[in-house]
């Protein structure tokens, strides 16, 4: 992650939540929203085909930087041999212009897709949803004849690596792996940082659920640490990352049927007194049983839920159990983040990004009433799922493989990769158009012979 260092004016500002120091109630049992489990995108993107597209012109110059730089990508985590480093050689000594310019372009827009998308095909994203508009932002074909008018070829593919510092990091280390094994390991992650926005942004939260951590980061510096609670093996937290558009403090849950189904509408059915002094408001009965649980020292969602869209229904929380946060493995929850010091946190969202005082905060949370501090400006937060990070000394500090998602990437490499995203086809032939002649009308037509 980025190097954490101290930011003063927020902790200033935060300085009289401390006095709100929430209480550690001995609930164990907590259930909040249960993840929402979708099937995983087991297709590609179809890729975009440029039929009004001249087949770019390459010097023998240029072909040639561009073999070398495929010769060198073992060293970006990817694999010289999908680039097709031997027929580049052999069309840059055939002196067959077509076959260059074809060749080279191939070898280009796949190695471009790869820098930009990465390698993996979808179907070995395992509960992969990041949204990345990479795509977008840098479109191969006007990529390519940049690329080639300004004799940039390496310069720009180089420009497509993710930004964050964390990838230079696992590129270093990459280079001083001890075996197949390690750089295996390195490279899965390097692919996981190439599904996301190559720029993450200046502002955003970010939780890397093998390493139980949350980071909110601000001007590219990270300003608080958090420890989390992420989903247990049956219900595995996703990689995703919603817009954050605000932060709820003394926030309602409104309870999933399977939750209701586990006991909840049963004691609502057979101990309503109970279920009332849990803090459970309910309508309904039966199947078209609603049960929300109100503000309290109960809720399962504690003090504060961060109020990101998604159809995954995965948030940010707090949570009762704190002792939970105390366990150095903390895969407990139904999908959601369980977040530690949830008061400090919903504190920061609510001075630092949604402009209020400190004061407002407190009385809001004093109040035990439900509040919305909505964002001034919505930012991205980051369910990621890195095995492996740099370790600032060289080498990584890698984390369990809590879903098992590390295997199949692995097993891909022995595989095609990813296809090419743009694909140039072949200008078709113009058409001849046809020339229109006089019906001929027949004189058995006419008298209605058949």
């Amino acid at each position: 992650m980025v190097h954490k260092l101290p930011h003063r004016t927020a902790l200033a500002l935060l300085a009289p939540l401390s006095l709100l120091a929430a209480p550690a109630f001995a609930q164990t049992n907590v259930k909040e929203d249960s993840v929402v489990i979708q099937p995983d995108k087991v297709t590609d993107d179809a890729p975009v085909v440029a039929a009004d597209f001249d087949m770019p012109s390459w010097t023998e110059e240029q072909a040639t930087t561009l073999l070398s730089v495929i010769e060198g990508i073992n060293a970006e985590g990817l694999f010289a041999r999908d680039y097709n480093p031997d027929g580049l050689a052999a069309a840059i000594l055939s002196k067959d212009q077509l076959q260059l310019d074809k060749v080279a372009t191939d070898s280009f827009l796949l190695l471009a897709t790869h820098l930009r998308d990465g390698r993996t095909p979808n179907a070995a994203r395992k509960q992969w949803f990041m949204t990345d508009n990479d795509a977008e932002v840098e479109p191969l074909l006007p990529l390519l004849t940049s690329a080639l008018s300004s004799d940039s070829i390496a310069e720009s593919l180089a420009r497509l690596n993710p930004v964050h510092p964390d990838f230079a990091g696992l590129k270093a280390a990459l280079a001083t792996a001890k075996s197949p094994a390690e750089a295996n390991a390195i490279r899965v992650n390097m692919e996981r940082w190439r599904w996301m926005p190559r720029d993450l942004g200046q502002r955003y939260v970010v939780s890397n659920v093998p390493e139980y951590m949350t980071r909110v980061v601000h001007g590219g510096t990270v300003i608080a640490t958090h420890k989390a609670v992420v989903g247990k093996a049956s219900t595995p937290t996703p990689q995703l990352n919603p817009m954050a558009t605000g932060v709820i403090v003394n926030p309602t849950w409104t309870l999933p049927r399977s939750i209701i189904n586990e006991g909840i509408g049963a004691t609502i059915a057979r101990n309503p007194a109970s279920a009332r002094a849990q803090g459970y408001t309910w309508t309904g009965s039966g199947k078209n049983l609603s049960v929300v649980q109100q503000p309290g020292a109960n809720n399962a969602l504690g003090v504060m839920k961060m109020e990101m869209l998604n159809e995954h229904a995965i948030y940010l929380h707090d949570t009762p159990s704190k002792g939970a946060f105390n366990a150095a493995a903390r895969a407990f929850s139904h999908g959601c983040i369980r977040t530690e010091k949830a008061l400090h946190f919903s504190g920061l969202m609510a001075v630092m990004f949604a402009g209020r005082s400190p004061e407002e905060f407190g009385e809001a949370i004093a109040s035990g009433k439900t509040t919305r501090f909505g964002f001034d400006e919505p930012f991205p937060v980051y369910v990621a799922y890195w095995t492996a990070v740099p370790d600032g000394k060289g080498g990584v500090k890698k984390f369990a493989d809590l879903y098992g998602r590390d295997a199949p990437v692995v097993a891909s490499f022995a595989k095609p990769g990813r296809p090419t995203a743009t694909i140039i086809a072949p200008v078709a032939p113009p058409v001849v158009p046809t020339v229109e002649t006089a019906t001929r009308v027949t004189t058995e037509a006419t008298s209605g012979i058949y």
